[in-house]
């Protein structure tokens, strides 16, 4: 019993650190996303999803821009958004995954691969080098920032490179969260397999994903996370066909690499929150949840949703766009729309002929 105390009391003390560090920036981001959720309650046109980044994006650049906000916020961006995602698995019936079908499945892979092509293309007219554009290539193509990461490892890039494109990849990527929904309302009168191809195959994080069908409906959020969840997983493939690029400058990308490092490894696996997903998703098909556990869960998980929307607004900060400069911001600028315009096609002649 001694013995059981002291570790209790051990395991208090090392956690308690990181909750302190974790309170300023979490308490914060639960503020906005109370206040947002009453603000669309008198505008419900608008919805809670737009009010939380756009609060979060005035509150992360002034009251709120201190260092002591930092971890908090980060925390609601990530963390909480990956147990929104895992929660949302026990309200979908694994049978609306395979509702995308064939065409939603060559929309994701074709967009994807030409994603790659185009993002690669632009860099180098741009003259970047081959590294930043292979990053921004898989930041884009795939899911942001965790791309990025994987990516990085694979190719052997610099902290700068990793960082910048990083910075880039979400800043295109709030953008086009918020323009979007207004794209599909006005080709497709907010369809829900045409919007969520767009959404879910165009938005480079799993919280824009969100945050961008939210403003539509529930079924485009169900819907376009599916399609989203589909490039994750194929991020495995993604960073193996990168490993077996030649990064030198001055040589073919698809030369044979001389100097190729034999040790190292590729290390790309699926996050943890898309298998909880799949597994809750299970469970809920096999029907074995009562209805009133998927409503409360369905409830938690659009309140960590809401205040994950608010983290990543006050990520967003004013100072990285000057920093990064307009030729970085014009590369991820002209990446988005080359990726709104292979959407469309896609869809025309994947969802309107068949």
């Amino acid at each position: 019993m001694k013995q059981e105390r002291k570790n209790s009391h051990h395991f208090i003390q090392s956690v308690k650190p990181i909750v302190l560090r974790i309170l300023p920036g979490l308490l914060v981001c639960i503020f906005i996303a109370v206040i947002s959720q009453i603000i669309a309650y008198f505008l419900p046109i608008i919805g809670a999803a737009l009010f939380a980044i756009v609060l979060g994006i005035l509150a992360g650049n002034t009251i709120f821009s201190k260092e002591i906000f930092n971890a908090g916020s980060k925390f609601s961006e990530s963390n909480l958004l990956e147990y929104s995602i895992v929660l949302m698995g026990l309200t979908l019936n694994i049978m609306d995954i395979i509702s995308v079908g064939w065409q939603g499945l060559l929309f994701i892979i074709f967009q994807m691969i030409l994603t790659i092509i185009v993002a690669y293309l632009i860099g180098k007219l741009l003259r970047f080098g081959k590294k930043f554009c292979l990053l921004m290539c898989a930041g884009n193509a795939v899911c942001g920032s965790s791309a990025i990461g994987t990516v990085s490892g694979v190719i052997d890039t610099d902290a700068k490179e990793k960082g910048i494109s990083i910075t880039t990849v979400n800043l295109t990527g709030t953008v086009l969260m918020i323009a979007l929904p207004f794209i599909t309302g006005a080709l497709y009168n907010n369809e829900t397999m045409q919007s969520s191809a767009m959404i879910g195959g165009i938005l480079q994080s799993v919280g824009q994903v969100i945050g961008s069908a939210a403003f539509i409906n529930a079924d485009v959020v169900t819907m376009s996370t599916i399609f989203k969840i589909i490039r994750i997983i194929l991020i495995v493939v993604v960073a193996l066909a990168f490993s077996k690029c030649n990064t030198n400058e001055g040589e073919p990308l698809l030369a044979k690499r001389h100097n190729t490092d034999t040790s190292t490894k590729v290390k790309a696996k699926i996050p943890w929150y898309i298998i909880g997903f799949f597994i809750f998703s299970l469970i809920a098909t096999a029907n074995i949840v009562p209805q009133v556990v998927s409503h409360y869960t369905h409830l938690v998980s659009t309140q960590f949703e809401i205040i994950a929307l608010a983290g990543i607004g006050m990520r967003v900060k004013f100072r990285d766009l000057i920093k990064e400069g307009p030729k970085a911001l014009l590369y991820g600028g002209a990446i988005g729309v080359c990726q709104v315009g292979l959407a469309i096609g896609l869809i025309f002649l994947l969802f309107g002929l068949f």
